[in-house]
């Protein structure tokens, strides 16, 4: 009989973390269920996949007890990377409270000792054992049965999903700030199923392509098998997502052709329209409940959430628990004033004018708004419009995947592929149907288009994240030192040239020290304090040599 294996718990902080926490351990058959018993109940393998989109919305995943309030699994991602790109602040002198601030300065706890490479690290890697305790209870090329192949898929798609974030966060790009030349073109460790704790103890990292062809081969495994199966909710990926994520990851390796294949593809086999300007402002759900737009999503429940830990109160703008309340996230005015007063999508943000630029849609009252500081953020709303009580309000939905970014995706490839005038006309088409009846974007270079459509991706995905890869592929340059504006200390009026050096993280040092593999020459360079600040207006920051 085969044995089903268990996968290492991630130990405390005294402990260590190590990628051995995340690999097989073989067990007596006695104390543990076998892959045949898993694999003969649906049931049974239903319930270890259901855990994968509860534990991508648990608070204090990693550490497992109140330690840090950002330890909050997935979302955690989609704060970070808006913040990295400089269109998040705090926006009140309590800018302390906010946890995420760093990734928006960066000049400290980003050292392979620093607290924001430890936890992007190891939650990703929680992540990929879940994925792997699926994958290794289904005989996956024998698995007659629909259903439990199935499962197998939505397996091996969150695993590749887990697998491209990893790669976003840890492959390094050339900039001014830091010395990657060691480095250049390496991603991160493989843990798969078979992975055994020796392999662990020497894992290096994969290159570029074969970290591509590894998500790829997964997610064609998921292909196959969701293909013949499609999950009962879309908490978990059906087809239509595998779609997606393949756009995004032949997205991220330049693969144009085919980013825009199957970002059509998703687009056509998900039947999803665009969220709707009634949603987009609604008061009561507006980015708290799915709707058809949302292709995957994760959900909050009054039982996984605490009143800190939850991404409604880290970024409702309404919410009267959680740190939101006190730290006020709104939008970098540079990019407020990117937006025409035709765009519906600015009304989710406070103008400096208030009530007479325009009747704000929200559960508060206008006395509220209006002691409210300017660009402050209402797009994510509490549920019910429910400021008061975390269990209630908090218990949102919050958006993995929409339709919207596959029509980036497929705007972006086309104009890289067939053309600037084609993917622009892609572009102008989707936003003035969709979202500013008046746009008319130009772009007479190929950088041009490249950073019409960023723009317009970090409008539509504030504070969801989904435009950060693109950012890095694109570098746009990181303005956040200008006049005008309302970046709320001197640490974060910073300017720099292409990307900010923490967009690329360290790999940490409790995994540098289980694997021989990683070493100084082998991981990324230290961001940390590589950048000065504040950084005069209308220039750049050089390298800190």
């Amino acid at each position: 009989m085969k044995k089903i294996t268990k996968i290492f718990g991630l130990l405390a902080v005294a402990a260590g973390f190590t990628l051995s926490s995340c690999i097989e351990e073989t067990f007596p058959e006695s104390s543990t269920v076998t892959s045949e018993q898993v694999g003969a109940s649906s049931s049974a393998l239903e319930a270890l996949v259901s855990g994968i989109p509860a534990q991508m919305a648990q608070g204090y995943l990693v550490y497992g007890d109140q330690v840090h309030e950002t330890d909050m699994a997935y979302p955690q991602f989609m704060i970070a990377f808006t913040e990295m790109m400089g269109d998040m602040y705090p926006l009140t002198s309590n800018y302390g409270y906010d946890w995420y601030y760093r990734y928006n300065t960066f000049n400290a706890g980003f050292g392979k000792n620093g607290y924001y490479s430890f936890l992007t690290w190891f939650t990703l890697y929680k992540f990929v054992k879940s994925a792997n305790d699926v994958i290794a209870s289904v005989d996956f090329e024998n698995e007659t049965n629909p259903e439990i192949k199935g499962y197998a898929g939505a397996a091996y798609a969150c695993r590749a999903f887990d697998y491209f974030l990893l790669t976003v966060l840890f492959e390094p790009v050339e900039n001014i700030y830091t010395d990657c030349s060691k480095v250049l073109g390496l991603t991160v460790t493989k843990v798969t199923e078979e992975t055994t704790p020796d392999d662990a103890k020497n894992s290096p990292r994969l290159t570029h392509d074969e970290m591509i062809e590894f998500i790829l081969s997964d997610l064609d495994k998921a292909e196959e098998a969701l293909s013949n199966y499609t999950p009962s909710s879309k908490l978990l990926p059906n087809l239509a997502v595998v779609y997606g994520l393949k756009a995004k990851v032949y997205l991220w390796d330049e693969d144009y052709a085919n980013a825009a294949k199957y970002a059509r593809m998703a687009i056509d086999e998900s039947g999803a329209t665009p969220v709707t300007e009634t949603q987009w402002e609604d008061p009561t759900t507006g980015f708290a409940q799915a709707n058809q737009a949302w292709m995957w999503y994760i959900k909050y429940s009054a039982e996984n959430m605490g009143n800190l830990c939850n991404f409604t109160g880290w970024m409702s703008g309404e919410a009267d628990w959680g740190y939101a309340s006190l730290t006020c996230p709104g939008i970098d005015a540079s990019l407020y004033d990117k937006m025409s007063d035709t765009d519906f999508r600015k009304h989710t943000f406070l103008d400096p004018d208030k009530y007479d630029y325009y009747d704000y849609k929200t559960c508060r009252d206008e006395e509220f708004i209006n002691n409210k500081p300017a660009y402050l953020a209402l797009k994510f709303r509490c549920l019910q419009g429910n400021y008061e009580t975390y269990s209630i309000g908090g218990a949102v939905d919050v958006p993995i995947m929409r339709v919207e970014e596959m029509y980036f995706i497929e705007a972006y490839a086309t104009g890289m592929s067939q053309g600037v005038s084609a993917g622009l006309s892609m572009l102008n088409d989707f936003i003035k149907t969709y979202r500013d009846p008046n746009y008319n974007g130009k772009a007479n270079t190929e950088r041009d288009f490249q950073l019409a459509l960023l723009t317009q991706m970090r409008i539509e995905f504030w504070g969801e994240g989904n435009a950060f890869p693109l950012a890095k592929r694109i570098q746009p340059d990181v303005v956040q030192n200008y006049e005008g504006t309302n970046a709320p200390a001197e640490i974060f009026k910073i300017n720099c040239k292409g990307i900010k050096p923490n967009w690329t993280l360290m790999i940490p040092l409790d995994e540098m020290e289980a694997n021989a593999a990683i070493t100084d020459d082998t991981n990324n360079p230290d961001p940390s304090n590589t950048v000065a600040t504040p950084v005069e207006i209308g220039t750049f920051a050089p390298a800190n040599n």
